[in-house]
C-alpha cells in the first residue's frame, strides 16, 4: 500500500515558512527540512498558492502565508493538495455470489462516508497556528530538558 505524504509535507511547508525568520526561503531550503526533492516542494507550493493559502512568486525566495496561520485549517490544506479527497477506499472487486461480497461494498461505503465526515470535521477545527504552537512548545520543552 502506498501512502500519500502530501498533506504532511504541505503542513510542514506552511509551518516552516511561518516559523523560520529568514526572509529568503527557497524551495531547496524547505526540501532539506522535509527531506524531499525541491520539485515536490514547488508542486505542493503551487497547489497551496492556487488554493489561496500561500503567496509566492516565481524566482523570488520570499514565500509567505496568504492569510494568518489561525485562519488556515488542516482541511483547507488537505483539499489544496490531495487530489483524491477520500481517506478510505473500498475494494471494488468482491464475489457477488457471496452473501458478504455482494453487500460489503455498499455497507462499507456508508461506514467510510461517516468516517470521512468525522475526519473532515476534525480537520476543520485544527489550524496551521495549532501546529506551529505545538512545534514551538516541543522545541521549548526539548531546550529546557537539555539545560537540566
Amino acid at each position: 500500500m502506498k501512502y500519500s505524504y502530501k498533506l504532511s509535507d504541505a503542513i510542514h511547508i506552511l509551518a516552516y515558512i511561518d516559523i523560520i525568520p529568514d526572509e529568503r526561503i527557497s524551495s531547496n531550503d524547505i526540501a532539506q527540512s522535509i527531506e524531499a526533492n525541491a520539485s515536490v516542494v514547488r508542486k505542493l507550493m503551487a497547489n497551496l498558492k492556487k488554493a489561496g493559502l500561500l503567496d509566492s512568486h516565481v524566482g523570488s525566495a520570499k514565500p509567505k502565508l496568504a492569510r494568518s496561520a489561525d485562519m488556515i485549517t488542516l482541511l483547507d490544506v488537505f483539499k489544496a493538495v490531495e487530489t483524491n479527497h477520500d481517506l478510505l477506499h473500498v475494494d471494488p472487486k468482491t464475489n457477488m455470489d457471496c452473501p458478504v461480497g455482494a453487500n460489503i461494498q455498499e455497507t462499507l461505503d456508508e461506514a467510510y462516508r461517516r468516517v470521512q465526515q468525522a475526519a473532515e470535521d476534525e480537520m476543520s477545527k485544527l489550524t496551521i497556528q495549532d501546529i506551529i504552537d505545538s512545534i514551538k512548545d516541543l522545541r521549548q520543552n526539548k531546550k529546557v530538558r537539555a539545560e537540566i
